[in-house]
């Protein structure tokens, strides 16, 4: 059973179905959606059926997805995927609504994730893959003592446009950066 993670602020908890429409109310924005791989939703249902697809690589043992809540409400969404126990790393992301930008809380989400990936289930490493142009993602996680480890040139293709990747990485035991 995937864990609960408690911060000073948020609950995290495993992802339900139910989560779609705050998840869909997320993905659907421009603005939130405007350094990942895709464009935002029009869709409920699409969105339905990728946190459903998540769900499904939680029970197969391949990731975890955190629904972020801040007063039982949820704002965000963190996970770890690609978990490879073999050479002990996994991929950590995260997405917020715009509402609650700048306030902390990816940091505070990031920062469970990450202790938990280190302690709980004894990972070495964690990566980050951000859009280049992503400089709140990148001040994120140089805070949480990632470092950045190269670029991944013309890597995602969004509309026609390539877009070059960064590569963050953090092992176990590396420094966090200033609170």
């Amino acid at each position: 059973m995937q864990a609960i993670l408690e911060t000073e602020r948020l609950s995290l908890r495993p992802l339900m179905l139910a989560d779609s429409p705050a998840i869909f109310a997320i993905m659907s924005d421009a603005e939130a959606m405007r350094f990942w791989d895709c464009a935002a939703f029009k869709d409920p249902e699409t969105v339905a059926e990728i946190v459903a697809a998540q769900i499904a690589e939680v029970d197969a043992g391949r990731a975890l997805y955190w629904a972020v809540c801040l007063d039982g409400a949820a704002i965000g969404s963190c996970d770890l995927s690609e978990i490879d126990h073999r050479h002990s790393r996994a991929e950590i992301g995260f997405l917020f609504a715009r509402p609650y930008w700048g306030n902390g809380f990816a940091q505070e989400a990031v920062r469970a994730i990450a202790a938990y990936a280190f302690g709980t289930l004894g990972l070495a490493r964690l990566w980050a893959r951000i859009h280049a142009r992503n400089e709140a993602a990148r001040r994120l996680l140089s805070r949480l003592g990632f470092s950045y480890e190269g670029t991944l040139r013309g890597h995602v293709i969004r509309e026609g446009v390539a877009r070059d990747c960064l590569i963050y990485g953090r092992l176990c035991g590396d420094a966090e950066g200033p609170r």
